[in-house]
This record gives structure tokens, C-alpha cells and sequence, in this order.
């Protein structure tokens, strides 16, 4: 899994609540066994027409939000099913921080796992912050993990709060498997013990 230190880039506001996984990433693209190319079906339906044309209005179809890093979004973002796809196309396409007032639980934790920040900020500053975003000329924001802050175009600082574990796996690029592999000597102490107690468990 990537590191996550600082991001700066244009952030792209998508000014709509309730955005589910489906809407995220759609059924068709679940038969994917790797990330790579998953950002093209980002907000398929949203982006593209009948045809699998652009549709223009689209803010990802225009710059300079066409290579946003972060995402701008209304409560309630990656609600509905616990598809993976949904962080995995984010992070293709190029976001890897999602600012909104609420998510839900299973895709917050999963777009930890997999490298993306999510950072929940009262829905009165989202809605500031998108207006900013919503005008190329300030649509310019950096974040830093480490100080926990957001910086917009015109130097303006935007605190967040994160969970203290959390910060730790995306700052170490830390996913489920590297957490366990950590206590690998331990793990390892364990078998060796039980395999002398209980040699019939390994025959």
C-alpha cells in the first residue's frame, strides 16, 4: 500500500449526498481482480452517456479537474455495499482524499486500507470549501497528514481530526496483511511452541 504524507492537486467538488458504492463504481466492473484501469469506470454513469461518450458537464470531464486529487463530497458518501472496487478506482484515477461531512462505515474503512484518506469536516466548511473548488482559479488545496491540516489556495489552513491508528497505517502505507506481518517473530514463537504441545495439529 502507498504512503501518505502530503497531497497537493485540484480538488473536484461533487455537491450530492448519498453517493453509493454502485454510483462509485459500477456493477460491470466487479469482475476486476486488479485495480489497474478502475479509474476510467469512476462515476461511470455520471461520466458517461448511452453511447459510453463523456458527457461534458461532468466536473471530472473538465480541467482542471480532470487530474483531481481530492474529491469533495456531501454526507453519507460510499454508502450501499462493501465492494473494494470503490476505494481501488478512487486511488486509479488519481484521488486519494475524499472530504465530506459523514461516510459510511465499511467503505471508510476500506478506503483506509487501501490508501485513500477520508476526512470528515462539518457540512457548513464543505460547502465552503466547494464553492472554492467549484472556481478553477481556487480549486488548488494541499493536505498534510502529519499536521492534520488543509491548505486552500489563498493560504488558508482547514484543520481535521483523525483517528490516531489510522493516521499511523496510512502514513506507514500499512494494509491488513503488513499489520499482521509486524508480529511476524511472534507468530512465528507461537506455532513453534504448539507444534511441540500439540504435535498431532501438524501431521
Amino acid at each position: 500500500m502507498k504512503t501518505f504524507s502530503t497531497l497537493s492537486g485540484p480538488a473536484a467538488p461533487l455537491p450530492m449526498i448519498n453517493v453509493d458504492t454502485d454510483q462509485i463504481i459500477p456493477k460491470q466492473y466487479l469482475s476486476a481482480i486488479s485495480r489497474a484501469g478502475l479509474g476510467k469506470g469512476l462515476f461511470h454513469d455520471f461520466r458517461y452517456d448511452m453511447a459510453d461518450q463523456e458527457k461534458p458537464e461532468f466536473v471530472l470531464n473538465r480541467e482542471p479537474y480532470r487530474s483531481a486529487k481530492i474529491l469533495l463530497a456531501g454526507d453519507n458518501f460510499g454508502c450501499g455495499s462493501s465492494r473494494e472496487h470503490a476505494p481501488w478506482s478512487l486511488e486509479d484515477f488519481g484521488i486519494r482524499c475524499v472530504i465530506a461531512p459523514g461516510f459510511a462505515d465499511i467503505f471508510f474503512n476500506n478506503c483506509v486500507k487501501n490508501g485513500v484518506l477520508l476526512i470528515v469536516v462539518e457540512e457548513a466548511k464543505v460547502n465552503e470549501l466547494m464553492a472554492l473548488a467549484d472556481n478553477p482559479q481556487s480549486c488548488e488545496m494541499s493536505i498534510d497528514l502529519e499536521a492534520q491540516s488543509i491548505t486552500l489556495a489563498d493560504g488558508t489552513i482547514v484543520p481535521f481530526e483523525i483517528e490516531s491508528f489510522r493516521k499511523h497505517r496510512l502514513q506507514n502505507g500499512l494494509d491488513d496483511i503488513e499489520i499482521t506481518l509486524q508480529k511476524d517473530a511472534a507468530i512465528s514463537a507461537f506455532e513453534a511452541k504448539q507444534k511441540a504441545e500439540l504435535p498431532w495439529l501438524y501431521r
